[in-house]
């Protein structure tokens, strides 16, 4: 029996199953089509992507296959200038990375691979049927598999929510466009003017330059298809372009065409017994922003340590669940702001008054900071109790990368594991050393946080603040389960295995 069983090679699943492999669990992977897709449904990673490879030794092998740009103008397209610069988001990582999604894909499986998880492709699920103490799965080719849990991370037409019978309310698609790669014979000066002059107004067009003539393009649909499962033709390309641009720009031979809609629908549920729901089997937006890929590469970082510890016997009552009560919030902001962006890029006169509003209202600070951290995901913050009464702004929150003695926060925590960074020296993770890693104030330097000692979480984001040793281990036990020495440390069917501590 397999432990997890992902359905979905793309990011979310590839990602989930590096976060799973860190922690011993045996990982299979599935995917439909038998090779990657080399459509670029996404062209970048925002900050708390970017942080989240970097709390895992992974930045420096994306960044050599991307380029580094500063943020702004990611809401609704409207440009400002971040405050303060890039440190006004409070990151080490004040930038996006442009990189096409086929490479993020690659990269994320290479990773995954080497990491011991089994990919298999070109292999299509039939059926799910849940038992007591596992999952069946049932192939397209007749076989079956068997696992203890399954995750569906195949995409908004999710066959694994389907089988599930899991909800999917929202909206469906109301305006299409059409996105693919082609040869453009127009020169680059036609090409650069009359993109001036269409984007004053209409902000769903572009061409953009890929080398060797050929240009990613994207322009509005005259209408939702019927069967939007079937890509565009050439000829619709031509005729839209015509239309919206005045020219079709002479584009010929493209290497992929596709079309995306703004159907925005979020499943009524994430978790269904032993099988549960991330990226956009869960969740579907507009792609304004570009959000889908990073919402749903932050998805597997939040599941894949609690399926771990479900798996592993460690963890405590209700962790499992947690990922749907924190997640789902999350996506459902990401539904509402993708609804508000795409609002303002209508071009009706309503809209647009809006849209001059709005962009006022960006001239403040606080405004313009407040919705680039919505992008980019650095102002998640989780409901945290407080088991120290502390009542610190930090919990919650992901902590940010900070400079810890001879190296950088984020890369103590590559292992996945929970980390207390220590100020008194006067506390212990005695009982929890398997899972938490313990910084004293020898390992610390002077620019840790301003607290007596905070808890971190294996994926960076703070549960615990102060300065008492009570109040520290009912923290370690509500995220991190009962101790070594407690005779209920490993629940039924865990694995009983207790991992090394930090220098062993």
């Amino acid at each position: 029996m397999r432990d997890v069983v992902i359905v979905g090679a793309g990011p979310t699943g590839l990602m989930l199953a590096g976060e799973l492999r860190l922690h011993g669990v045996d990982v299979l992977v599935l995917d439909r089509e038998p090779e990657p897709t080399p459509v670029v449904r996404a062209l970048g990673l925002h900050v708390r992507s970017i942080e989240v490879l970097d709390q895992r030794g992974l930045l420096e092998r994306f960044l050599t296959h991307g380029r580094t740009y500063p943020p702004g103008g990611f809401f609704a397209g409207i440009t400002r200038p971040l405050p303060d610069g890039p440190e006004g988001l409070h990151t080490a990582h004040g930038y996006v990375l442009g990189i096409p999604q086929p490479v993020v894909d690659r990269l994320l499986a290479e990773h995954a691979i080497e990491a011991g998880a089994e990919i298999r492709r070109g292999t299509e699920l039939a059926e799910i049927v849940q038992h007591d103490d596992g999952v069946i799965v049932g192939l397209a080719d007749g076989s079956r598999l068997d696992a203890r849990y399954v995750v569906g991370c195949d995409g908004g037409r999710s066959t694994v929510r389907r089988r599930l019978g899991v909800e999917f309310p929202g909206e469906p698609t109301r305006v299409e466009t059409l996105i693919g790669e082609l040869a453009v014979t127009a020169d680059p000066e036609t090409v650069a003017a009359v993109m001036a002059r269409v984007r004053r107004t209409q902000l769903r067009f572009g061409l953009g330059p890929l080398g060797d003539g050929y240009f990613r393009v994207v322009v509005p649909a005259a209408a939702v298809a019927p069967d939007r499962a079937t890509p565009p033709t050439l000829e619709e390309f031509r005729t839209q372009l015509r239309a919206v641009a005045g020219t079709d720009f002479g584009v010929h031979s493209p290497r992929w065409l596709s079309r995306f809609g703004d159907a925005t629908r979020l499943a009524e549920h994430y978790r269904v017994g032993r099988v549960l729901l991330a990226g956009d089997a869960a969740h579907v937006h507009p792609p304004v922003g570009g959000q889908g890929l990073n919402l749903g590469i932050q998805d597997a970082f939040n599941l894949g340590w609690k399926l771990a510890a479900e798996i592993g016997g460690w963890a405590p009552a209700g962790l499992l669940d947690s990922y749907e009560t924190e997640r789902r919030p999350v996506a459902a902001a990401v539904l509402d702001n993708t609804r508000a962006q795409m609002l303002l890029l209508d071009t009706d006169p309503g809209p647009q008054a809006v849209r001059r509003l709005l962009t006022e209202l960006m001239g403040f600070d606080e405004v313009n900071r407040y919705l680039i951290g919505k992008v980019v995901a650095i102002d998640i913050r989780y409901d945290c109790p407080d088991d120290s009464g502390d009542g610190s702004d930090l919990l919650g929150r992901r902590l940010r990368d900070l400079p810890v003695g001879d190296g950088h926060l984020y890369g103590l925590m590559h292992a996945g594991r929970g980390l207390l960074l220590d100020r008194t020296g006067e506390l212990s993770v005695d009982g929890w050393g398997d899972r938490v890693d313990h910084l004293t104030p020898g390992d610390l330097g002077p620019d840790a946080p301003d607290h007596p000692a905070v808890l971190l979480r294996p994926d960076g984001h703070v549960v615990w603040v102060g300065p008492d040793d009570a109040g520290l281990r009912m923290a370690l036990s509500r995220w991190f389960g009962a101790p070594l020495d407690s005779p209920h440390r490993f629940g039924e069917g865990g694995r009983g295995a207790p991992g090394k501590r930090r220098g062993q």
